[in-house]
């Protein structure tokens, strides 16, 4: 008979054995996984640029690609160069950002641009192939990477023999690729602008007015609530603004409704890069995009009112990300020999990738030819 007031308890040893033993069974299948993922991104990343070939996978023989790392205003810079024939006139491209190289873009959205041109893919200072932890801070200014422009122009010059080359800007660099062709305009047979900034500050509240018409619209009161929160001088407008715009079909391109998946995801699964370069690529991104001193704060339209080459704009009637509209009227009140304005209907910011046919018509009647034949506005 048991003693009354006695209780007998069980040792708590046996369950905290069995707590143990799930939280390792747990730790070990999160390190097994990010284990395996970093085998397949190793595996995605061999780095190797793909050649220019023939239909039958043959090396075309007056072809170039390659990846290349030069000295330029005492610093290494990446670049990946392309063409189906290396005589083609040579197109500098002069990339988004501030710091977000898109040649990883062209895996999924081929741009055709290297049947007519050497297409040099730049990596400005500090961003993807150019980044160097030890960056010298002070020297990334709008004015550094114009003389960075200009000495990348007289390298590919020197390179390949020619005494002109093209000029092919995108969004952020747009602002300070047309300061560069109006400070040397002798180095440049054209100036070609996607999305050309004009004043980013009154763009930006035009986003900001068509996002909260577009979401009105839709119905998505939740996102309607968040813009009214964050108007555009606020820092919370900066955090959600490129999801909301990608959301909304104004982002990066008509049909990439996400960043994650349309820019992180996608630079992380091109083979042209090594798994280094694509950590890079982001450090150099959060580097970059963080830095005061490459603010777009000047208003185009009164610093850049002529030049002195061919001039043509390529706009996205859904790009607010730079307004269409504000890029439109600037050209028209822009001095230069010749120039053209063209819209493309079915595109974002991005109509280089996402209506590359028109572009290849435009590049090769208009622009390999000192026209505008085929512009919206002349």
């Amino acid at each position: 008979m048991m003693k009354a007031g006695k209780i007998k308890l069980r040792p708590l040893f046996p369950i905290k054995k069995k707590i143990k033993m799930v939280v390792c069974i747990i730790l070990g299948m999160i390190l097994t996984v990010i284990v395996l993922c970093l085998v397949v991104l190793v595996k995605m990343s061999p780095g190797k640029i793909k050649q220019m070939t023939d239909e039958k996978g043959r090396k075309l023989e007056k072809s170039i690609a390659e990846k290349s790392f030069v000295k330029i205003n005492d610093v290494t810079m990446g670049m990946i160069i392309k063409s189906k024939d290396i005589s083609n006139p040579v197109l500098l491209f002069v990339h988004v950002g501030p710091g977000m190289p898109e040649f990883f873009l062209t895996e999924n959205y081929p741009t055709g641009l290297e049947d007519y041109f050497t297409v040099v893919w730049w990596d400005q200072r500090g961003a993807g192939l150019s980044y160097h932890s030890d960056m010298d801070k002070t020297a990334l200014t709008v004015d550094q990477y114009i003389e960075d422009t200009i000495a990348v122009t007289n390298y590919l010059r020197d390179r390949f023999g020619q005494e002109k080359i093209y000029l092919m800007a995108h969004s952020w660099g747009t602002y300070f690729g047309i300061q560069t062709v109006q400070k040397s305009p002798e180095l440049y047979n054209a100036y070609i602008a996607v999305g050309q900034v004009t004043n980013q500050d009154a763009s930006e509240r035009r986003a900001h007015e068509y996002m909260l018409e577009y979401y009105e619209k839709v119905g998505n009161k939740k996102a309607l609530k968040t813009l009214e929160r964050n108007d555009v001088a606020s820092a919370g407008y900066h955090k959600i603004r490129d999801a909301f715009m990608h959301s909304a079909g104004i982002g990066t391109a008509r049909n990439m409704k996400s960043v994650v998946s349309g820019i992180v995801f996608t630079s992380f699964t091109n083979k042209e890069y090594t798994l280094a370069e694509k950590i890079n690529l982001w450090r150099g991104k959060l580097l970059l995009n963080q830095n005061d001193q490459l603010k777009m704060e000047d208003d185009l339209r009164e610093k850049v009112t002529s030049l002195d080459v061919p001039v043509y704009f390529f706009s996205g009637k859904y790009d607010y990300t730079v307004n269409y509209k504000m890029a439109e009227d600037y050209l028209a009140e822009l001095d230069a020999p010749i120039k053209g304005f063209y819209l493309f209907e079915n595109s974002a910011h991005s109509p280089i990738f996402e209506e590359p046919e028109k572009i290849a018509r435009i590049i090769k009647d208009d622009v390999l030819s000192n026209t505008n034949s085929h512009a919206d506005i002349k």
